[in-house]
């Protein structure tokens, strides 16, 4: 029986909870269960508990059908009374109010020896007579003694030193959440083991049960959303990956995302999801050679066509070109001009006939993009919401607007965008670099997994994709959080032994934001990186349309195109 579980989403979902311990005909009922969520995101609790239930309990047929039981964080206890009464006072989870939030507590042991209560000056005190809601009195008032007003603020050693100053008593593998976080801790002598679960998507149907649980988080539609799950034992099913947690191991989960960690035996958490982030080391400026070959081949001749090609390197201070050079095998009438986003292009027609076109670009540029926030503090703090003066808006208003897409697909990306701000406390900086190693982290690189028609959304739940789709994610997400993103084409310098060397044969994708104070600046998810010299800019735009390399238009001839396409990028020393 899994007498304790928690979870943490990306999101608000409507899981189905069937306590089939409770079904008819089933064995000897539990001492009781309750249940504890925070509807809307909101800081008050909602808790619903039943001791002593009976079988088919009215209650729990409510969590199992209630459409309105939606939240991000969950926290549910099944009772096996060790010590006190069997009446709600002593039904888990437990709820206390604190520092303007309600906070929820759930013990899944039972302590050998009777805890003393401490002279905490009635602060916290139980209204129940079992160890557990004492030990969460404990720990709320340990939290005001030291002036934490949320689990973001407490220092994990210091909470796990309190657990395990109180494991002398017994078992205290238990979970705490503020309705934000939520915090777990193992026992540090292997007592009441804690395991912890992974929901990563895509999944249409996620079904997790065992002989007392059946919990489907799909039933009511799932958004292909991340999950933590913190279980006492694990849950079986398919959708989810399953860990026990060492003795003494103390995590801190936010909205989905694991954002401080602490095996035994390491002094400090480590933080993570774009956490106490660092200043990108400076970088060394690189010069580099570019040649990018594109070859077209036809059936039958192609009697007239145009072409418009993106292919001379972007010049600036922060981008040297030295020479470009583009070269086409069929003779056609030629104009250069720069386009409305600053690039170079060059139109092409050409009115001959031919089987085979050959376009070659060759180039030099140094790149001097050594510290992207050399400018500015990295300390000095953005918020989200972003304000913009209306002539800022105006001039920024193309890469302010996402992709036409159905609103309602809309709504779950702008969901899916504000996990991570929650998750970094607002924070600009932050959530953007949280959002660039997600989509590395989480999202498969896979060629030929789509298309140049595929949205946002459908990378979204698909979880799969390459660098021009993890570039149109981050857009989407980011303006819909009103932060300036432009699509960026260009070539990437992996170097001649990196893992990823094969990028360097074909174009590549990234991404730009505006900060404020600080400018245009590249984020890469496909890579998880921040732009610096290894990054050529050739184009940038709304979208890949506006940024495209090469497009063209055949208007008499051309059967059966065969394109082929080899990029080389080498350092010059």
């Amino acid at each position: 029986m899994p007498n304790l579980l928690a979870m943490s989403f990306e999101g608000e979902l409507a899981p189905c909870f069937d306590l089939c311990c409770l079904h008819p005909g089933s064995k000897r009922p539990p001492d009781g269960w309750g249940l504890g969520y925070y509807p809307g995101g909101e800081p008050s609790a909602s808790v619903l508990k039943e001791p002593a239930p009976p079988h088919g309990s009215i209650r729990s047929e409510l969590v199992k059908a209630w459409e309105h039981l939606a939240a991000s964080l969950f926290v549910l206890h099944i009772r096996t009374a060790t010590w006190g009464a069997i009446s709600d006072a002593n039904t888990q989870p437990f709820s206390r109010s604190y520092a303007g939030r309600d906070w929820l507590f759930s013990h899944c042991g039972s302590l050998r020896h009777r805890l003393e209560r401490s002279n905490t000056k009635g602060l916290f005190e139980p209204t129940g007579s079992t160890d557990s809601e004492l030990v969460f009195c404990e720990l709320l008032a340990f939290f005001a003694q030291n002036g934490w007003r949320s689990i973001g603020d407490a220092d994990p050693s210091a909470v796990r030193a309190f657990f395990e100053r109180l494991g002398a008593h017994g078992n205290m593998s238990s979970v705490l959440t503020d309705g934000r976080d939520l915090l777990a801790y193992a026992d540090a002598h292997g007592e009441g083991q804690l395991h912890l679960g992974t929901i990563c998507p895509p999944y249409e149907k996620l079904v997790l049960e065992d002989a007392d649980l059946h919990l489907d988080l799909g039933r009511r539609g799932v958004e292909a959303q991340k999950g933590i799950l913190v279980a006492s034992n694990p849950l079986e099913g398919s959708g989810a990956t399953w860990k026990a947690l060492s003795p003494g191991h103390l995590l801190v989960v936010r909205q989905g995302a694991i954002i401080a960690d602490m095996p035994p035996g390491q002094a400090t958490a480590a933080r993570a999801a774009g956490r106490d982030l660092q200043r990108p080391a400076p970088a060394e400026a690189r010069r580099l050679s570019i040649v990018h070959r594109t070859s077209y081949r036809y059936d039958k001749p192609v009697e007239r066509s145009s072409h418009l090609l993106r292919l001379t390197p972007i010049h600036d201070r922060l981008q040297t070109l030295h020479a470009s050079t583009i070269t086409l095998s069929v003779d056609g009438k030629q104009r250069d001009y720069d386009d409305v986003f600053g690039n170079r292009a060059r139109k092409v027609v050409i009115e001959q006939s031919y089987t085979e076109l050959v376009i070659e670009a060759r180039s030099e540029v140094s790149l001097l993009d050594t510290e992207p926030f050399g400018l500015r503090p990295f300390h000095a703090r953005s918020t989200i919401p972003l304000v913009w003066m209306p002539w800022q808006r105006q001039v920024l208003q193309p890469y302010l607007l996402p992709p036409e897409l159905p609103e309602s697909q809309l709504e779950v990306l702008a969901r899916y965008a504000m996990t991570f701000v929650e998750r970094n406390d607002y924070d600009l900086v932050d959530t953007l670099f949280d959002l660039n190693q997600t989509i590395h982290r989480d999202y498969l690189y896979q060629k030929g997994s789509t298309s140049l028609s595929t949205t946002p959304y459908e990378v979204y739940t698909r979880r799969t994709g390459v660098c021009q789709d993890f570039a149109n994610l981050f857009i989407c997400l980011a303006r819909l959080l009103s932060v300036p993103a432009r699509y960026v084409c260009g070539y990437l310098y992996t170097g001649p032994k990196q893992p990823n060397h094969s990028m360097a044969e074909a174009s590549h994708a990234w991404v730009q934001v505006y900060l404020p104070e600080v400018g245009w600046k590249g984020f890469d998810p496909t890579s998880g990186v921040v732009t610096q010299t290894d990054h050529v800019r050739l184009a940038v735009g709304r979208s890949y349309v506006d940024a495209t390399p090469t497009s063209g238009t055949i208007y008499l001839g051309g059967v059966r195109e065969t394109l082929d396409v080899a990029v080389h990028v080498t350092p010059i020393e």
